[in-house]
């Protein structure tokens, strides 16, 4: 399994990551939005109301059907590990946001939807995440600065980066990572600059 969610809590439920939040102000209403392995879609759902036009993949067809009816959510039931990536080439977003969730072959394609101007917020389990719970295994936890290195590998700039120990609502160890993608005429920057953890 490669996403999981706080014990008694659906994958997907609940108030939207404060991650998510912070970077909010970078998607700008109106905006087309991925929201991947999106589960019951608590980001699909925050985000739709806030103007956005969100894009919610999941495998899950039972928690997708639960946004079946909301305004601003299309949903989309992808098997995003053992079937091809759902969208064609060259397809983008404006912002992509990806949380409790890791399948690192699909690295390049996340970071390839994100459109030129446009946002990835992504924020999943890293090592030392064992100590805590699951997930343990180690494919499913990010090494000390690997989303980093997605960020640079991609041309992305970086905009906040975080490698933290959260005590709620468990305890866990976690990457977070929000950058952009330079619009056209803009300076492409560097992903060496980052905001570091408090």
């Amino acid at each position: 399994m490669t996403s999981a969610a706080a014990p008694g809590m659906v994958h997907g439920t609940g108030a939207p990551s404060p991650w998510l939040v912070r970077w909010a102000h970078l998607i700008a209403p109106g905006a087309h939005v991925l929201d991947l392995a999106c589960g019951h879609g608590r980001h699909a759902r925050w985000l739709a109301a806030r103007g956005a036009h969100v894009t919610a993949v999941d495998r899950d067809a039972a928690a997708l059907a639960t946004m079946a009816t909301l305004t601003g959510v299309t949903t989309l039931i992808a098997d995003l590990e053992g079937a091809p990536w759902p969208f064609a080439p060259g397809e983008t977003f404006d912002a992509v946001v990806v949380t409790n969730y890791l399948h690192r072959p699909l690295f390049n394609a996340i970071a390839a939807s994100v459109a030129p101007g446009g946002v990835l917020i992504y924020e999943t389990f890293a090592h030392g995440n064992e100590r805590y719970g699951k997930p343990s295994n180690p494919l499913f936890l990010l090494a000390p600065g690997e989303l980093l290195a997605v960020a640079g590998e991609a041309g992305l700039r970086v905009a906040g980066f975080e490698d933290v120990t959260l005590p709620a609502p468990r305890a866990a160890c976690v990457q977070r990572l929000c950058a952009t993608r330079a619009a056209p005429g803009e300076n492409p920057g560097t992903a060496a600059l980052y905001e570091a953890a408090a």
